[in-house]
């Protein structure tokens, strides 16, 4: 599975683009936690708020989980790799925001975490996280017996 991540403002630049069924057939708001919001575009609003007390201007890392072609990925993996993930970077129990895309059949997930922590109003350092992503990439190919893809 390819994870790409990158920390960003823009929340309701996000939320829009995450809510787009012009480019997927299904699009569902698989998780909302740690927010007070109901919604993607207010949670995403919410974390900007929050932000607001720090100088924090990337106030979120958004990922993108996206299984081989030929994979037929359960929402169980999604949620094993999210887990891991949080484990290796620092973000767990952060506010997030899970999103699922379906298209041609073929399903891809995206989470979203706030990086402020609401107790200290201090933003989450994420050092190297690429090469974390890039090892539990890795790691998931090797485990589900899916073909590496070339570079790896």
């Amino acid at each position: 599975m390819i994870l790409k991540g990158s920390q960003r403002g823009g929340g309701s630049q996000l939320a829009r683009h995450l809510l787009n069924t012009d480019d997927n057939d299904h699009v569902t708001v698989h998780q909302l936690r740690g927010f007070v919001s109901d919604n993607l575009p207010d949670a995403f609003k919410e974390a900007h708020a929050v932000s607001r007390g720090t100088k924090c201007q990337q106030f979120l890392f958004s990922l993108s989980l996206n299984p081989p072609e030929s994979a037929n990925v359960q929402i169980d993996v999604f949620k094993a790799t999210l887990s891991s993930i949080e484990s290796k970077l620092g973000l767990s129990d952060q506010p997030r925001a899970v999103v699922l895309h379906e298209k041609y059949g073929r399903r891809h997930a995206h989470c979203v975490w706030s990086r402020i922590d609401a107790d200290t109003m201090k933003s989450i350092n994420l050092p190297h996280f690429k090469m974390k992503l890039r090892d539990i990439s890795r790691q998931l190919y090797l485990e589900h017996g899916w073909e590496m893809p070339v570079g790896f």
